[in-house]
């Protein structure tokens, strides 16, 4: 599959450079409840080099498990998904397909773990010696190691605290964990049937994720994928807002649906920025598995 040349032009936009936003503490409400459909738990774990600390935070159904096992909707960014998923959600998942949930953070108070999820959102860029991400000049690259521990460790983890259905799991991630989304689509088509990439980070690194896209085959495992966009978002960081600046999501998208095997859909989001697409976008994956 060759992939649209503008795709790849729009996506090359330079980034502005600028200074992390103040951190946010992680909204923790949810875990503290009691009345809901759902319990919570964790577990840790750390990476192979022991330079990021990890903490997975299940939410297992009341409802017994189905013979198949729990789907699974796995999470990036998982302290901020958790502020992020609602109440009212949770009920109406339990009354339906009720899947397990597991929320990938890390071990840390904050919103946002901005060096670990830089490293090990993305992917290594070919032919350059220093793996450093454009926009923060931290170290990046990591996508493949942190792949590797989720279908080695975290998902043989999560099967303790509940039995799960290896063809019914589903991928999420915002912006970054957008980025990650589409790179575990494009090198590791099998591993979810689902992906869900909201705000992906096109730009980064002159659209090396859109060049990832070159020759995919999804062979039998005819994965879902859905895109989404907030129409008031930049297309690079700090640029100007705009529904103009989504077309390279939106070329993206249709030069995927041309995969065979791969159902593609693309949604936007009228009025909503960067930001606020991380609790819209997973509200609607959410929405998606109660319907």
């Amino acid at each position: 599959m060759k992939i649209l040349p503008l795709v790849l032009a729009l996506a090359m936009t330079a980034p502005a450079y600028a200074r992390p936003q103040p951190e946010q503490k992680m909204d923790r409400t949810l875990l503290q409840r009691q009345d809901l459909a759902y319990r919570f738990s964790h577990l840790d774990l750390d990476s192979a080099d022991g330079r990021r600390h990890y903490r997975l935070w299940v939410g297992k159904p009341l409802h017994p498990a189905p013979a198949s096992g729990y789907p699974v909707l796995w999470m990036l960014d998982g302290n901020a998904a958790i502020g992020a998923l609602e109440p009212q959600q949770l009920e109406q998942l339990a009354s339906g397909q009720a899947p397990l949930l597991v929320a990938i953070g890390y071990q840390t108070d904050q919103r946002i773990e901005r060096s670990a999820r830089t490293y090990d959102y993305t992917p290594t860029v070919p032919g350059r010696v220093d793996q450093h991400d454009p926009l923060t000049g931290q170290p990046s690259g990591g996508i493949d190691g942190f792949l590797d521990l989720l279908e080695r460790r975290m998902r043989p983890m999560v099967a303790t605290v509940a039995p799960i259905d290896p063809q019914r799991q589903t991928l999420w991630g915002h912006s970054y964990g957008g980025l990650a989304v589409l790179h575990t689509l494009f090198t590791r088509p099998g591993m979810f049937s689902s992906y869900a990439a909201a705000s992906p980070s096109l730009w980064w690194n002159d659209g090396a994720i859109v060049a990832e896209a070159q020759g995919l085959h999804v062979s039998d495992s005819r994965p879902n994928l859905l895109l989404m966009r907030g129409t008031d978002e930049p297309g690079e960081p700090h640029g100007s807002p705009g529904d103009k600046s989504g077309k390279a999501l939106h070329d993206l998208a249709g030069a995927l649906a041309q995969v065979p095997g791969l159902q593609v859909r693309y949604e936007r989001f009228p009025g909503l920025g960067h930001g606020p697409m991380l609790a819209a976008s997973l509200r609607r994956v959410v929405e998606g598995m109660y319907r």
